[in-house]
């Protein structure tokens, strides 16, 4: 028999854009960045002042700024998350702003921003019962956790797994950027010519993923799959991408390979895209060793939403699946002029992909980790409704 599908049945996420998966497909569709002066911190010692935040949000108060991002989600998401289900908890830094506090404010206490809390409280928000765990791979922790959260359904070794994705701007973060000359005065510009570096950006979100049998009985929407994944490491340097591409070559043949998808498929890529000189380069040498060169329409959302670290994942595998949903790939926000190996792949207008199946989406990060998904358009009814 073939494998149970891990099919995603909900998913929402909040970025610079504003809250809602609409309303950062909006704010991609626009070509308009979100990408703005930083306030809540003084950037005066920094390389760059700009940050992608997200509206509303209280530093330095009560509650710490992933908890304050996702509230609101955890909130919605506990009507429909069964209680049995399952929790990955993906994020590179957590509640890192309450130890931010302690340092410089004296408020609270070090343990205060202890990752297991936070689990604690998101699965408390939830009201779930089942295992959970945290993964942190860098800036592919939820890539790898929707990656572990499909593993899980397709193994029968569960039927519903959430994933929740979250990382925040703080000075720390900034700093840390700042200090490996990383970041661009401008705005990052994925694949741009000109690019120097990346811009910090902050978001939260989930995804929900089912067993496909346990999705019909629940009389549950499908809005895709996650049909294959792939990782791999570099091993290669603690922060710079293996320049050859041949880690996340691997990585994505791997996903091909899991997903049983030809590569002539594969109608387009969500690139991590970062900015950075040495990343770009590298993803498209990648993205060639494994099409060669027959041009998959290829974009980046990190100039509109900046680089989300452990949540970037999430958001960009939500983007994918509203890509193959709306048969359009957005524009590559903030790319003035594509750099000549990415021309042909990477367009700042948006490429129409009607009918399309399947897409990947690649994420890398530090320690040399990559990791790859191939998503699936599915289209059914499912209590009466067309979903998909």
């Amino acid at each position: 028999m073939p494998p149970v599908a891990a099919t995603v049945t909900a998913y929402d996420v909040v970025t610079a854009y504003g809250t809602g998966v609409d309303a950062c497909w909006d704010g991609l569709a626009s070509a308009g960045s979100a990408i703005t002066d930083v306030e809540r911190f003084s950037t005066d010692a920094f390389i760059s002042h700009c940050a992608a935040t997200v509206p509303g949000l209280a530093p330095r108060s009560g509650e710490s700024l992933v908890m304050q991002m996702l509230a609101p989600l955890l909130s919605a998401a506990a009507e429909i998350v069964p209680a049995d289900t399952t929790v990955l908890l993906a994020t590179t830094t957590g509640e890192i702003d309450l130890l931010e506090r302690n340092i410089l404010d004296g408020a609270g206490g070090t343990h205060d921003s202890r990752p297991g809390l936070l689990l604690d409280r998101v699965c408390s928000a939830l009201g779930t019962t089942g295992p959970a765990m945290m993964i942190s791979a860098a800036c592919a922790s939820s890539t790898s956790a929707i990656a572990h959260a499909a593993a899980l359904v397709r193994g029968g070794e569960t039927t519903s797994v959430l994933v929740v994705a979250c990382d925040s701007v703080t000075e720390f973060v900034f700093s840390g950027f700042s200090t490996l000359m990383a970041l661009d005065a401008e705005g990052a510009r994925p694949f741009d010519e000109a690019r120097k570096g990346l811009t910090p950006g902050e978001a939260a979100g989930y995804m929900l993923v089912m067993a496909d049998p346990r999705a019909a009985a629940e009389d549950r929407q499908t809005l895709g799959e996650v049909a294959g994944w792939g990782m791999s490491n570099d091993a290669n340097h603690m922060t710079g991408p293996s320049r050859d591409g041949g880690g996340l070559a691997a990585a994505i043949n791997g996903a091909l390979t899991s997903a049983g998808t030809e590569k002539g498929a594969v109608a387009s890529i969500c690139a991590h895209g970062t900015g950075t000189p040495y990343n770009d380069a590298m993803e498209m040498k990648a993205f060639r060793l494994v099409f060669g060169e027959n041009p998959v329409p290829t974009h980046s959302v990190k100039g509109g939403i900046g680089h989300t670290m452990g949540a970037a994942g999430l958001v960009e595998a939500a983007i994918t699946l509203e890509s193959l949903r709306r048969g359009v790939v957005p524009p590559t926000v903030n790319t003035a002029a594509v750099d000549g190996d990415a021309v042909g792949w990477v367009s700042t207008e948006a490429v129409p992909t009607q009918g399309a199946s399947a897409a990947l989406t690649t994420n890398s990060g530090f320690g040399g980790v990559n990791a790859a998904l191939m998503l699936k358009r599915r289209c059914s009814v499912i209590g009466g409704r067309r979903s998909g």
